[in-house]
């Protein structure tokens, strides 16, 4: 039997994880411009956490969760989204007594059971932050500007930004009244899901994919149209915050999220000619999440970003990747006392900070091969002779010139300490 990765799961070999190192840090760079700290949680919660924080007539957790009972008999989830365990840790840790607002963000994976395709995995990283302590709609703004800021700094092209207000508490029963008598006499053409969610997540009919509910969707009630005054004001404000910052967007009536928490400003990032289908970027406000986890009111914004996907973008937009400019040095050996030294040496670069490493017990030819094969940028060769003049030939493997150096000259060459 040959064993394959768990289907909805990808490896990532070493040619990819470059691009993974530059996607990371270009996500930690953005996110410290933006004053953001990085957090990591727990791969497994309480399952209790999910079934509070993203609400259990959710996709994700009706369907989606990888949950099992420990040792101890405790039901615990494998992480599906970033935003709950990060609301319990900051809960936990007494974050709330700090200056307001905590700015956090994270790159952690993450676990749905999920039909696989492309862009989407059951195991799947993600990038996210979260803004906890602030009502005032400069900080959603400022949430889409790092999502928005981070994908741009990638040298992703042609996006799209969507977003919506969904209401509050105050004026969203009202809306979904609306909503639920607008679908009612239609309850029989509609998908099977939205028979479902018509009365377990009503808000999530605007969200459904499937074809014969496209246009109904398209002609349902629009939340912006049915705002209270203070959730008026808001999205008011936000519009006005994004047209100072630059940000073009439009208006969504349909997007609504696929979790509970979400309340006034939504938001999604899309790639060209992909729609909401291909999501990049999504999130938005949940102000009343921290209190339903047994915190205080607190208000809170966020966004979550698959890297997979982003990178699945870059490579379709054909964006060149950063050049890996590291120098590597494989030492080349011809005999058993060459060998010896080139394991010294070998070592002896490494300490001063250098890469470098021993070639494999092959022929000269072979080993030089093994050299271009791993992309060494030079490669000394020691034998019998070079040992006993003490001089050693230095090829670089770019030009192909060699040059003979001492020992002690290489070991300056190559240290970066």
């Amino acid at each position: 039997m040959v064993f394959q990765s768990p289907r909805g799961t990808t490896d990532i070999l070493p040619h990819d994880q470059p691009q993974w190192r530059s996607v990371e840090e270009t996500a930690r760079a953005v996110a410290s411009q933006f004053g953001y700290e990085e957090i990591t949680t727990p791969i497994f919660e309480d399952t209790a956490l999910f079934a509070r924080g993203i609400g259990s007539s959710t996709d994700i957790l009706e369907k989606e969760t990888y949950t099992f009972h420990d040792r101890g008999g405790d039901s615990m989830t494998l992480r599906p989204e970033g935003t709950a365990p990060v609301c319990r840790a900051y809960l936990q840790h007494g974050m709330h007594n700090l200056p307001q607002p905590v700015r956090l963000f994270y790159l952690v994976p993450n676990f749905r059971y999920e039909r696989p395709q492309s862009g989407r995995y059951r195991a799947f990283n993600q990038f996210g932050i979260e803004v906890f302590g602030e009502n005032d709609p400069y900080i959603d703004a400022e949430v889409i500007e790092v999502a928005w800021r981070y994908l741009a700094e990638l040298g992703l092209r042609d996006l799209s930004l969507t977003i919506n207000s969904i209401g509050d508490p105050s004026c969203r029963p009202s809306y979904i009244d609306h909503l639920k008598s607008y679908y009612q006499p239609h309850i029989a053409k509609v998908c099977e899901d939205c028979s479902r969610r018509i009365n377990s997540n009503p808000l999530r009919l605007l969200d459904c994919k499937n074809e014969p509910c496209q246009q109904l969707i398209e002609n349902a009630p629009k939340s912006i149209e049915m705002l209270c005054g203070p959730c008026e004001d808001h999205w008011n404000s936000l519009i006005t915050n994004l047209d100072e910052i630059g940000l073009q967007y439009e208006v969504e009536n349909r997007l609504v999220r696929g979790l509970d928490y979400y309340t006034r400003t939504v938001f999604e990032i899309s790639p060209p000619d992909e729609g909401r289908m291909s999501v990049i970027a999504g999130g938005g406000r949940y102000d009343g999440l921290l209190e339903e986890l047994g915190g205080t009111h607190t208000p809170g914004i966020g966004f979550g970003m698959g890297i997979e996907r982003v990178i699945e973008n870059i490579r379709r937009q054909n964006i060149p990747q950063n050049e890996h400019n590291q120098r590597t040095i494989m030492i080349a050996h011809i005999g058993s006392a060459a060998k010896l030294e080139a394991i010294k040496l070998s070592s002896q670069i490494r300490s001063k900070g250098g890469t470098s490493l021993v070639a494999p017990s092959r022929g000269l030819r072979s080993q030089l091969r093994y050299a271009s094969h791993i992309k060494a940028t030079e490669v000394v060769i020691i034998g019998d002779e070079e040992i006993q003049n003490g001089s050693f030939p230095v090829r670089n493997l770019g030009n192909s010139e060699q040059k003979n150096f001492s020992k002690s000259d290489i070991l300056e060459m190559f240290s970066v300490s």
